[in-house]
Formats: structure tokens, C-alpha cells, sequence
């Protein structure tokens, strides 16, 4: 039997494949990329919107617990101002813990608080002193 070699021998060549750019494919890319990013921006503001929404909520309810306690505190307050400015309270300090008594009928003075006069008009240019009042001791 015969053999027969076959020596096929390919021309490879190993030069790079040089592609033309597709204008058409490459401005249809840009014009996507442009769509999806301003997608990604309305959902990035609007998720922005909801956070802030969100925090306002929770600012204001936080803020509308801390009025109540300052009501409930300011109720107390002037409920304890009152308590103290009680007439009976301070009658019973002033003769327990200062040894007060109360007045005998014709011991007290009444003293009146005297009214000062109508300013002068502006024409005067001097401006009258007022003069202190007189004490009054009591025996």
C-alpha cells in the first residue's frame, strides 16, 4: 500500500481586525445611555423626596410630644404658683414661721396711692421730678 502525505499548509495571517466604527450603533448607545441615567435621577430625587418627607414626619411628631410635656409641665407649674399665692398658705406662714398677728380693727392705715398729674404738653421743655413717698411707721 501507498501512502500519501498531504501537507496542506494554511496561509494564517495574524494581522488585527480593524472594525469600522458604526456612527448609527454608537449614537443609538449615547442617546440610551443619556434615557437611563435621567431615569436613574427621577427615581434617585423622587426616593430623596420620600426620605425627607419621611424625617419631616418623624421631626414632627417628635416636636409635638415635646409641646405636650411642656404643657404638662407648665400646667404643673402654674398650679404650684397658685397653690403657693394662696391666701390661706400665706396667712398661716406669716403667723406660724413670723409671728405675725392680724390687725386689730382701728390699727390699720389705709394709705392711698396718689395719682401723678398729666405730663405737661411738649412745649415745656423742663420735666417736673416726682418725689418719693413718705414711709409710714406703724407703733
Amino acid at each position: 500500500m501507498e501512502t500519501f502525505e498531504y501537507a496542506i499548509k494554511k496561509d494564517v495571517r495574524n494581522n488585527p481586525i480593524v472594525r469600522e466604527v458604526d456612527e448609527r450603533r454608537l449614537r443609538e448607545q449615547r442617546h440610551t445611555l443619556v434615557i437611563v441615567m435621567l431615569f436613574v435621577a427621577v427615581v434617585l430625587f423622587s426616593g430623596w423626596q420620600r426620605v425627607e418627607l419621611l424625617q419631616h414626619g418623624y421631626r414632627v411628631e417628635q416636636m409635638q410630644k415635646q409641646r405636650a410635656d411642656e404643657a404638662e409641665v407648665n400646667r404643673h407649674l402654674k398650679l404650684e404658683i397658685e397653690t403657693l399665692r394662696s391666701p390661706q398658705r400665706i396667712e398661716l406662714l406669716a403667723t406660724e414661721r413670723l409671728h405675725l398677728v392680724t390687725p386689730e380693727t382701728g390699727a390699720a392705715v389705709i394709705i392711698e396711692r396718689v395719682v401723678p398729674a398729666e405730663p405737661p404738653s411738649a412745649s415745656v421743655v423742663a420735666r417736673a421730678v416726682e418725689r418719693p413717698i413718705e414711709r409710714v411707721h406703724f407703733r
